[in-house]
């Protein structure tokens, strides 16, 4: 199997690291010999994606799930891992053990997530959509336990109590293998000045000091590492405003002072954990905003001067950088929010947002077809590189033969000279089109 790589030397010096990970006692060559497909698995992995492979070998005993097919079987979808995540942390008792227990629930996950589309289980679009649903179950299902913790020592949530939005790709429900989490949270304290526990706290500094837990439960190492990066910065007032913004504060500001990067931002804003209803009314309130008349020349000419500053602040050095430059997937992104925003439309996808950009801006058939065909294939590629190189960019000598391989079937390419020549062109092609219509 290994003589059958594309680099054997290679495969082997990555196998190597494996198994040099490994802890003592995993019977390993017994398995791949009464299992050759799991050999197959390993291979495919370690030469491919090295991280994947990393957590392999920290965490033996997902070959049991994988050689009893569960590992394999159909994706249970949000509601179920939201279930199952908040069971797995209601079995532990201890709160730093909860803390624990999610981040080996959710690495779990994200490991299925991304065996499966190395292996051509499952696309792009299916995996960024996955990768999005473990990271909001993890949310959901962690909140209540960061909430009760908290109140031990200062009392119940003040008021009605917070929820939690996820912004950017979590809100549009499209993560990848490397993504972080933009969150914000807006808390309700109806009224109420203090919170009643042993160290009562005043109610903004309770929800700022909460909301400052629920990253530190998320971001901070513990001896199962990270959760999850978190931005905070798309809170009103971005880093000098409040972590957590109280409901009546956070609709004067939006209604009023935001800036209109502020509400293009609000296009892909998403309840994700905490009260129920006290998300349902901050999406009600988000719909209405989003759908008031607006000054199109005064956003165009805004959006136009992010275009500029994105330009020259992240002018996509890497011939293999799907995201950042004129015209790639960032630039498209903004494109599409720009549209729902002007469209007065609520939705969140990509998909969605480009299609209120059709109705905004009057594109022609084709012009859309090709946005939603470019943002499909940077993502693509923007997906793979992720999963095979971290937040590092993609060196293909670096990164080997296997996901090379890996690059070029997901970007259906036949060499990587063709997928830098066939991404330029998408880019310039896009950058064009954008530049027509918001103007440069």
């Amino acid at each position: 199997r290994l003589q059958a790589a594309a680099r054997p030397d290679e495969a082997i010096a990555h196998l190597d690291g494996f198994l040099s990970g490994l802890p003592a006692g995993v019977q390993l060559f017994s398995l791949f010999e009464a299992n050759p497909q799991l050999l197959d698995l390993v291979v495919d992995i370690v030469d491919t994606a090295p991280a994947l492979g990393n957590y392999l070998s920290r965490n033996a005993a997902v070959f049991d799930a994988v050689i009893g097919g569960d590992f394999f079987s159909d994706w249970p979808g949000q509601n179920a891992l939201l279930k199952m995540a908040a069971e797995a942390l209601s079995e532990e008792d201890d709160y730093e053990k909860q803390l624990d227990r999610a981040r080996i629930w959710a690495r779990e996950w994200r490991f299925r997530v991304g065996v499966h589309h190395l292996r051509g289980l499952t696309d792009a679009e299916r995996a960024g959509r996955e990768y999005a649903e473990v990271a909001t179950a993890t949310v959901a299902a962690l909140w209540p336990f960061v909430v009760a913790a908290f109140a031990e020592k200062h009392g119940a949530p003040p008021g009605r109590g917070a929820a939690v939005l996820g912004m950017g790709s979590l809100g549009a429900m499209r993560l990848n293998a490397a993504s972080d989490l933009d969150l914000i949270v807006i808390y309700d304290g109806a009224d109420e000045d203090m919170s009643d526990g042993r160290r009562p706290l005043a109610t903004r500094a309770y929800y700022s000091r909460l909301t400052q837990a629920l990253v530190t439960a998320l971001s901070a190492p513990t001896a199962e590492g990270r959760l999850y990066e978190v931005d905070m910065r798309l809170r009103p007032s971005g880093r000098q405003g409040p972590v957590a913004t109280s409901l009546p504060a956070f609709k004067n500001y939006q209604s009023e002072e935001a800036w209109t990067w502020e509400h293009l931002a609000l296009t892909r804003a998403r309840p994700v954990a905490g009260d129920g209803v006290l998300g349902d009314e901050i999406e009600a309130f988000r719909q209405e905003l989003l759908s008031a008349p607006r000054d199109r020349s005064k956003t165009l000419k805004d959006v136009s001067d992010m275009r500029a500053r994105l330009a020259e602040a992240k002018p996509g050095g890497a011939s293999l950088d799907a995201k950042t430059g004129p015209g790639r997937l960032q630039d498209i992104e903004l494109f599409a929010e720009t549209g729902a925003l002007l469209a007065g439309s609520a939705k969140r996808t990509i998909a969605g947002q480009i299609e209120a950009a059709e109705q905004a801006f009057g594109l022609s058939t084709e012009e859309t077809g090709f946005l939603m065909d470019a943002q499909a294939r940077f993502w693509r590629v923007q997906a793979a590189a992720r999963l095979v190189a971290g937040e590092q960019s993609v060196d293909t000598d670096e990164t080997g033969a296997g996901a090379s391989a890996f690059l070029l079937r997901e970007s259906a390419a036949d060499t990587v000279e063709d997928l830098e020549a066939n991404l330029k062109a998408l880019a310039d092609r896009a950058a064009g089109l954008i530049s027509k219509h918001i103007g440069s």
